[in-house]
């Protein structure tokens, strides 16, 4: 039994005429039959007598059509439905950040939505990259914010924004009097990171060739309020993401140098289900963070006023 058997049946009932039923759905008078046809032998009743002129649905067929009737009614709302959830500004939102995300935007995310969306109930947590993928998987939390790539196919996800990466040094170190830093000297000596726990890494055995380390992998853990203390405390380097540069008092982004040859950079997305429906949720936060981010990291990333889902 399909859907549009039930309106064949229903446009036979309303019409009373197999030729002008058929008109009405686009079909043949003898396809329109074969249809209906069917959809008796499969509910071994007949829905029609079509020895009666005109011709009428019989008293199962009544019943049946009633039923029919109230299926197809419930099945119409449904476009509806979905448009009205895709355009909903209310409810709740979650929102899962990776750490070294989430002191940057979760502030301006509860600025912007109380001011310009007071009927969402905004909730955001601070987790690890698996934990955002795990939880979207779930559907524990309904967007996830993280460095890309992804890599996760059941996910899609939306480019926010692109940052710079700043080396951090104690007054003491002895590339202090730099005014930049290459990346391939930085990472040939120890650095502070959070992985596993806070502790001096060596990166020594790099050796410069493929891909440098993925900065999620070493940092993501933890704060970077606290790797900077580590450095001011006990000296040598760690690393910065462009936008925690503001985070910094004053007197100490003095001691942050720009990296290069490469420079270092990470794209942070918005990662959903691809079964995601609600648009109007998802658009806000993209105008919240572009609301947040400074222009320049903006360039080249999502442009569309609306992302259609």
């Amino acid at each position: 039994m399909t859907l549009q058997q039930l309106r064949y049946i229903v446009a036979l009932d309303e019409y009373r005429h197999f030729g002008r039923a058929a008109e009405a759905c686009g079909l043949t008078q003898s396809t329109l039959s074969l249809m209906i046809k069917k959809l008796e032998e499969e509910l071994d009743a007949q829905i029609f007598d079509r020895e009666a002129h005109p011709v009428a649905p019989t008293e199962t067929g009544r019943r049946i059509l009633d039923q029919a009737r109230v299926v197809l009614y419930n099945t119409d709302q449904i476009p509806g439905l979905v448009r009205n959830e895709k355009q909903s500004l209310a409810g709740g939102l979650r929102i899962g950040l990776i750490s070294t995300v989430a002191p940057v935007l979760v502030p301006g995310l509860f600025r912007y939505f109380c001011h310009n969306h007071p009927a969402i109930a905004l909730q955001t947590e601070e987790m690890l990259t698996e934990s955002v993928k795990g939880k979207l998987h779930k559907a524990d939390i309904d967007i996830g914010i993280l460095s890309a790539p992804v890599g996760d196919p059941q996910l899609l996800e939306i480019p926010l924004y692109t940052e710079r990466f700043y080396a951090y040094l104690s007054e003491n170190d002895p590339a202090y009097a730099r005014e930049s830093l290459r990346l391939d000297h930085i990472l040939g000596r120890p650095m502070w990171i959070m992985r596993n726990g806070l502790q001096l890494h060596d990166f020594s055995d790099w050796d410069g060739g493929g891909q440098p380390p993925v900065y999620e992998e070493y940092f993501e853990g933890g704060r970077v309020g606290t790797l900077i203390q580590i450095v001011e405390d006990n000296g040598g380097l760690t690393i910065v993401p462009e936008t925690h540069v503001d985070l910094i008092p004053g007197n100490r982004r003095m001691r942050l140098r720009p990296i290069t040859d490469p420079a270092p950079r990470r794209t942070i997305v918005l990662a959903i289900r691809r079964d995601y429906i609600h648009e109007a949720m998802l658009n806000a936060v993209i105008r919240a963070v572009k609301d947040i981010i400074p222009g320049p990291m903006l360039e080249n990333i999502v442009r569309a006023d609306y992302i259609k889902l």
